[in-house]
């Protein structure tokens, strides 16, 4: 079958940009038509992206972007917001990776970016993240995905909110480690290796900007501290919360088989047998899957929800591209079905 739809990736030289790229290659219906870069203008893309050999592409300047189907943005946060128009001329769909379109209002990012340039397209803008917005995706042509530590921590809790569980309220403790490539591939001196190896850093105690999201999302205030951890991939949140009332094991099996049940990319993992016992950012390495799982500790009051993803798949180049299915009516797990290695080495 021949691929459909054009597509190009602007930010192509990053680690997110490199994951789209992937994907795309892969994709039954999507054709790589161009992928940009300043830095690495007229380079192949295996230059940058080893794993991507095989593909007959070279980078090309973003100030000349062909006219495509689908655009994927993958860039610096800010710089969306200053070219979206230049984006959506170029393209019948926009999915932006930035935090740019994330938001709902200017005062939100008042409050946690720098400001908005062009505040009039957030209410057009969708967020990316199906399992809590797919019935808006469709026919979108502005998708924001989603931070990766606010995707692993609204995919944990929704289901409580969803089950009545959770009202909005209750105190909630959230603690995200999450992988050095968050940090992208011009990182920092705090992302060497020298640096990164062996750590279990804080580097958000308070205040991370993905609490927007959650907040947005959930309606919730939670109590949210980041770690930087020795990982390349992967994001793992465990959160504590604190319910009004009592809740059972029965009520949390029902609320997690209710919410995701029906969802191709959630998998439960709950105290079973084996290695693998809760979510791990290694079993989920490479994918678009998401893991989910609790612990009941009647003696404290309190429940211990557990998730992990891919922070550059489900919590970023995978959910765009499974975004992009849904507003563009492709099967929806189309491109996304690499299960993954077991075993394999440090994600």
């Amino acid at each position: 079958m021949t691929n459909s739809l054009s597509a190009a990736v602007v930010g192509g030289s990053g680690f997110t940009g490199g994951e789209l790229l992937r994907l795309l290659d892969t994709h039954p219906e999507f054709e790589i038509t161009q992928a940009t870069s300043r830095e690495y203008d007229k380079k192949t893309l295996g230059s940058v992206h080893p794993n991507l050999r095989h593909l007959d592409v070279r980078f090309s300047d973003p100030t000349d972007l062909e006219s495509v189907d689908v655009l994927f943005a993958a860039t610096p946060h800010g710089v969306s917001m200053q070219h979206i128009d230049t984006f959506q001329d170029a393209a019948d769909t926009v999915v932006d990776l930035s935090a740019d379109f994330r938001l709902n209002s200017e005062e939100q990012y008042d409050e946690w970016y720098d400001g908005h340039t062009c505040p009039e397209y957030l209410e057009k803008s969708e967020y990316a993240l199906p399992e809590i917005n797919r019935e808006n995706l469709p026919g979108a042509d502005l998708i924001a995905s989603g931070g990766c530590n606010a995707t692993a921590t609204i995919l944990g809790l929704k289901p409580l909110f969803d089950a009545g569980i959770l009202e909005g309220d209750e105190q909630v403790v959230v603690d995200v480690k999450v992988g050095s490539s968050e940090g992208g591939a011009s990182g920092g001196k705090a992302s060497s290796h020298a640096e990164r190896s062996g750590v279990v850093r804080p580097y958000a105690p308070t205040g991370h900007r993905h609490e927007a999201e959650i907040e947005q999302f959930l309606g919730l205030d939670v109590s949210f501290t980041v770690h930087a951890v020795d990982m390349v991939r992967g994001a793992s949140a465990t959160c504590h919360v604190f319910p009004d009332g009592p809740v059972s094991k029965g009520d949390m099996w029902g609320a997690y088989r209710e919410s995701y049940e029906d969802e191709p990319f959630m998998r439960m993992v709950a105290g079973g047998g084996g290695v693998y016992r809760y979510p791990e950012p290694k079993a989920v390495a490479g994918t678009n899957f998401g893991e989910v799982g609790f612990e009941v500790d009647p003696s404290n009051k309190r429940l211990v929800v557990f998730s992990a993803i891919d922070n550059m798949m489900k919590g970023s180049a995978g959910q765009a591209v499974h975004a992009a299915n849904v507003a563009l009516g492709l099967e929806e797990t189309a491109g996304l079905d690499f299960a993954g290695f077991h075993p394999i080495g440090a994600p």
